[in-house]
Parts: structure tokens; sequence; C-alpha cells
């Protein structure tokens, strides 16, 4: 198996923990565009990145959600899917809507506001399961 192949067995195997069916997702919506695309995201993003030592996937999704929640409204559909797969990696809610505040310092209130927004829509969502 080349290396690239293992990067995204890793990363599907990863992803599949917190955003199951990200790939397939990833690969109905874009491949037909930009070739391969699915196998670059999660094979990189997660068999490369999200899978290294040094922290484990609950800190590595916090500090995503805190990322995004900086970068503000632009990111709100990757900042949801990041939120659930916060929780899914152990996070509490208290976790992760500490984090969003924390950023209204580097990202400003608004940037912080909608993140708030973003994770509330994602609590509903899960409480309605």
């Amino acid at each position: 198996m080349t290396d690239e192949a293992q990067h995204v067995a890793a990363g599907r195997s990863l992803s599949d923990t917190v955003n199951p069916g990200l790939k397939d997702v990833l690969a109905e919506r874009y491949d037909h565009l930009v070739p391969g695309f699915s196998d670059y995201v999660v094979g990189t993003a997660y068999g490369q990145i999200y899978n290294r030592p040094g922290l484990d996937l609950k800190t590595r999704q916090l500090a995503t959600v805190a990322a995004l929640a900086a970068i503000g409204g632009q990111t709100r559909p990757q900042l949801k899917v990041h939120v659930g797969a916060s929780l899914k990696a152990g996070a509490t809610r208290t976790e992760v809507t500490e984090v969003i505040l924390q950023m209204s310092l580097y990202g400003g209130f608004p940037a912080m506001v909608n993140a708030l927004n973003a994770a509330m829509e994602v609590f509903a969502e899960e409480d309605a399961v």
C-alpha cells in the first residue's frame, strides 16, 4: 500500500469516528470537479494531521472549533461539522462554548456570537435525535 493510500485509510477510519461518511459525502459532492478531492482531504486532514501524536482527538477538534470561530461567519458549515465532531470526540457542550467564547478576544464579538449560534444549532439537532 502506498503512503497516500495508507493516509486515506487511516484518515477514513478516524473521520468515521467523529464524522461518519465524510469521505463519501466529499466524493459525491466534489470528486467530479476535482478528481481525488475526497482522498486528498481525508488523507491529509484526518490521515496526517488529526492522526499525529502529541494531542488527543478531542483537543484537536476543540482547536479546530477555535480556529473556525475566530475566522468568522464564512466558516459556519465547517464549524457546525467540527462542533459535532468535538462532541463525538468527548468534548462537552461547555468546553465547546468556552472555546468559542475565548475566541471573542481574537476573532471579535460578532464572530464569537455567530459561532455560538452555529453551536446552538448543532446542540438542538443533537437534542432532536
